[in-house]
């Protein structure tokens, strides 16, 4: 697929991964452009770009974290489509409390649970994260549990 294409089509979905990884809208934007910044001189040699991307854009997020203060209220520019990344990923009210109960998720779970809510399988996360696809499954398991609990939802009911 060609890089443009691949941008419209997955930067919102990058920006929303690490945002599941307790990056707020402007840091996982800045991550995520950040990403596909790398990745264009080098696309037509990324094997897996949902993978490298992801693994470059929550590394950049990790490295550069920016700040509130460092904001401008100047819009982004926007992309070809017209469409504001940071307007598609806006949340609402009860995303709102997910994202927060996702936040509150110690850093090996949340990290999983944000990759398996993108598709990946556990053995594919085990790969790029280089951790046993037992670790995996049981991050994920423990992360969905507690995903339950706080969000009331272990005795099948909800708020």
């Amino acid at each position: 697929m060609d890089f443009a294409r691949y941008y419209e089509q997955h930067l919102t979905r990058l920006i929303r991964h690490l945002m599941r990884q307790g990056a707020g809208a402007h840091e996982a934007a800045e991550a995520a452009q950040g990403a596909f910044t790398e990745a264009f001189p080098q696309w037509n040699d990324i094997a897996y770009p949902a993978a490298w991307l992801r693994k470059v854009a929550f590394r950049l997020y990790l490295r550069n974290p920016i700040s509130r203060e460092e904001l401008t209220s100047a819009p982004p520019e926007q992309p070809a489509s017209g469409a504001c990344p940071l307007r598609m990923v806006e949340l609402r009210e009860e995303e709102a409390r997910v994202y927060s109960a996702l936040a509150s998720l110690p850093p090996a779970q949340r990290r999983v649970l944000a990759w398996s809510l993108d598709g990946f399988t556990a053995s594919e996360i085990s790969a790029e994260l280089g951790m046993t696809a037992e670790a995996v499954r049981q991050n994920l398991s423990r992360a969905r549990a507690r995903l339950k609990d706080q969000l009331g939802l272990a005795n099948g009911g909800g708020q």
